[in-house]
């Protein structure tokens, strides 16, 4: 190539919340930036559901306007029930235990109860494919370049001294951009983990969703308080390691998905969808609720949820979003986690453009504050599984609750491991030396070697 220049700063590849958000602050800031999307938006996507943490970058970008123009409904809390009867919640539970700790049938949050923290008491849901298209066409307002419909085929890092050359299609034609530092915002297609083969399987969490969405279904039949109309609801089913989202998406339209064991499901499609109602069945008063609305869209598959990459930042690289890492979505992390990546992300690139230094350790900033953060999602989803009941009774404590909220706000990346999760691990571990202790038999089987050590890759 021998190139002296290259074709721009930053190449991004993917226009989803992390390459929108990336491309935002790099325009912002100056840099010549050109993302590539594969599909053209709008395109349905799963993960609808914000935390308050997203608001700061939001905020940073100056997006909110528009959030709060857009009609998007208001996402003032989160909701967790459980069956009637679940013997994790049964009333033999509810005395006290460790630390005077009370078990709970169920628990739910107000995010204005940490208002403090990110200016706002609510946060949003939303329709993706709107949310998605807003935020690159304001990235595209703030300076980046924008492509769609184009699908990068690879990154070679190799070919000239100094550049990355991203390699596409268009209209059969092979073409490349070269660029100082490429960014792999490409979602679970994780083109350079592929590429490179970083990729590695989380050998705890192999999930699988069927979602869609309903129309006319009655969300007041699961809120168990005024106000909750628009929580987000993640109840529990009486079938082994399975849940299901409840996420509002407009006034009528409520996206319901069944999150379970992949084991669950039977290969064929049809019989996939039927799992979905059984599943569904299991909770009795949620089934005829919904069955009551009308299904606006077909079923959707998603498998393959949780995995790691061996590094997520190299010479001229950095990977964010999904295409860096993906943890069960229970907490609804996935866009929080793909926007502070670039919140934390384009300050190393800043610095690289400043010093002139391209290398991995340039972006060492970045990798140990995202990997910090992922690693006490990561513990905190595993404690989670390994004994809900512990999850509800610590929502339940005044002692502990605004600690809880403030994980579930996405605040997890300043700390090594924040105090109250330190608490819950010590707790569980307890209760696993314990054969006689009143939760013991409560221990869900998914995390059971939930403080054994992982592939290094995973923390």
């Amino acid at each position: 190539m021998n190139h002296s220049v290259a074709d721009c700063d930053v190449a991004i590849i993917g226009g989803g919340p992390a390459g929108s958000s990336m491309a935002g602050y790099l325009a912002k800031a100056g840099l010549k930036c050109v993302v590539f999307e594969s599909e053209n938006m709008p395109r349905e996507h799963v993960g609808e559901s914000l935390v308050p943490s997203s608001t700061r970058i939001l905020r940073d970008l100056g997006f909110l306007a528009k959030m709060e123009a857009s009609g998007f409904p208001r996402k003032f809390g989160a909701a967790w029930t459980a069956a009637s009867g679940s013997p994790a919640f049964n009333q033999q539970f509810h005395s006290m235990d460790f630390d005077g700790l009370h078990a709970a049938s169920g628990a739910d949050i107000r995010f204005e109860e940490r208002e403090k923290d990110t200016g706002q008491k609510y946060t949003w849901h939303v329709d993706r494919g709107r949310f998605d298209l807003m935020m690159l066409q304001h990235a595209n307002e703030l300076g980046a370049e924008v492509y769609q419909g184009v699908r990068v085929n690879g990154v070679d890092f190799d070919a000239d001294p100094g550049f990355a050359s991203v390699k596409y299609s268009i209209c059969k034609k092979q073409m490349s951009t070269s660029c100082r530092i490429a960014v792999d915002a490409s979602g679970r297609h994780t083109l350079v983990g592929s590429q490179m083969k970083w990729k590695v399987k989380d050998p705890l969490f192999n999930q699988y969703a069927i979602h869609t969405w309903f129309e006319g279904y009655d969300r007041t039949a699961m809120a168990y308080q005024p106000g909750m109309n628009n929580y987000i609801f993640i109840h529990f089913l009486p079938i082994s390691n399975t849940w299901v989202w409840q996420i509002p998406i407009s006034e009528s339209v409520t996206s319901v998905g069944v999150v379970t064991q992949k084991e669950n499901f039977e290969a064929k499609r049809e019989d996939r969808e039927q799992f979905f109602w059984n599943a569904i069945k299991s909770r009795p008063e949620f089934y005829e609720a919904l069955r009551k609305g009308r299904q606006m869209r077909p079923f959707k598959h998603e498998g393959d949820y949780s995995y790691a990459m061996k590094q997520i930042v190299g010479d001229r690289l950095m990977m964010v979003g999904d295409a860096a890492r993906f943890v069960d979505p229970i907490f609804s992390t996935g866009v929080s986690i793909a926007l502070t990546c670039s919140q934390f992300g384009h300050k190393d690139i800043l610095k690289a453009f400043e010093t002139g230094n391209f290398k991995r350790d340039a972006f060492e900033n970045y990798e140990t504050k995202l990997k910090r953060g992922v690693r006490n999602w990561y513990n905190f989803i595993r404690v989670y599984y390994r004994l809900n009941v512990l999850f509800t009774a610590f929502i339940s404590d005044p002692r502990y609750r605004l600690q809880v909220i403030q994980l579930l706000q996405g605040d997890v990346y300043e700390e090594q491991e924040p105090p109250v999760l330190t608490k819950m691990r010590s707790i569980v571990s307890s209760v696993e030396r314990t054969p006689n202790h009143l939760w013991h038999n409560l221990l869900g089987n998914l995390t059971a070697n939930v403080f054994a050590e992982t592939n290094e890759a995973m923390a």
